[in-house]
């Protein structure tokens, strides 16, 4: 959770380089005020950064290799006119998660006019960018973000189908993708999968903390997901399956939105050679997984002292 936090300051972060693996659990934690200046450090397979500075106030970091490869990822964007946190939870591989943190954030600044200027801390890449123009600012919209991510997925489509023939497992690789961007003192806040943001929020002057969650999860062990996907799919009674107690769609994947996993969204991909467990033995007439986020903002308010944004890797454990 922590290593989403730290990516606010605009990093693709790679602690321990372009190796392939099992997903972590990634975190960041933001706020306003702040003290002192920053430590990180590493023990085993845990990496933190205590405190830094970005654009909105200050955040801290932390990740945890859960798996022989990591498959996460995580980035923070900050500049004069606003900051981009993001989550990026893969599985799979690293393939999905490594596409997005280096693809997303540049579809999202889309035609803007940006200068940018970078410098290295450590393992990080920490980028400012700022409006060459006045005009260039742009409008921060539930739409701008959807079309990022609309981009994104359509993006890595066109990678899976230049890596077909070579690499066509590529197309059973997804992430979960959780953003935040703050613009103007409104939060937005854009969700595929189980990752998830909470806000911390100051209750009356005892210094007591009450918190929000912000984020919509995506995974078949809720409820109303599993009566989404049934509505989406009435002619399927195995749209959702309960496999030795855990919920999966089509009983393979637990998430049902998400970046990639094209073999479930385009019945092409569904085919020899991906693994034989990836393979459904029905035809796909439509879409099985979602590429589209749930948006919402939220108008940050003198109370809201500091967000969380992490994979379910954390939430699971509190």
């Amino acid at each position: 959770m922590l290593q989403g936090f730290m990516n606010l300051l605009s990093l693709c972060w790679k602690p321990f380089g372009h190796e392939k693996g099992n997903q972590g659990a990634n975190g960041v934690l933001g706020g306003g005020g702040s003290s002192g200046g920053s430590k990180e450090g590493k023990d085993g397979l845990l990496w933190y950064r205590d405190i830094g500075k970005y654009g909105s106030g200050d955040f801290s970091m932390a990740v945890i290799q859960a798996n022989q490869v990591l498959e996460d990822q995580s980035q923070i964007e900050s500049g004069q006119y606003g900051t981009f946190v993001g989550i990026y939870d893969g599985h799979g591989g690293p393939e999905t998660a490594r596409y997005v943190c280096d693809h997303l954030f540049k579809h999202f600044r889309g035609s803007s006019l940006w200068r940018r200027s970078c410098s290295y801390v450590g393992v990080l890449r920490l980028c400012v960018y700022a409006a060459i123009a006045a005009e260039s600012q742009g409008v921060v919209t539930a739409e701008t973000i959807q079309r990022a991510f609309r981009q994104t997925e359509e993006g890595f489509t066109t990678l899976v189908s230049e890596s077909w023939s070579t690499r066509p497992n590529m197309a059973t690789v997804g992430t979960c993708c959780l953003v935040g961007v703050i613009h103007q003192q409104t939060l937005f806040i854009a969700n595929l999968g189980d990752s998830r943001v909470v806000l911390g929020k100051k209750v009356g002057n005892t210094g007591g903390i009450a918190a929000l969650q912000l984020s919509t999860e995506h995974n078949a062990d809720i409820a109303a997901i599993r009566q989404e996907l049934k509505e989406l799919h009435p002619d399927d009674p195995q749209i959702v399956v309960l496999k030795h107690g855990v919920w999966r769609v089509k009983g393979i994947i637990q998430v049902s939105r998400s970046i990639g996993d094209v073999y479930m969204k385009h019945a092409r991909y569904n085919r020899e050679p991906i693994n034989g467990k990836f393979r459904l033995p029905e035809p796909m007439n439509m879409p099985i997984l979602s590429a589209n986020p749930t948006i919402i903002s939220h108008d940050l308010q003198p109370n809201d002292s500091f967000l969380i944004f992490a994979s379910d890797g954390l939430w699971e454990h509190l």
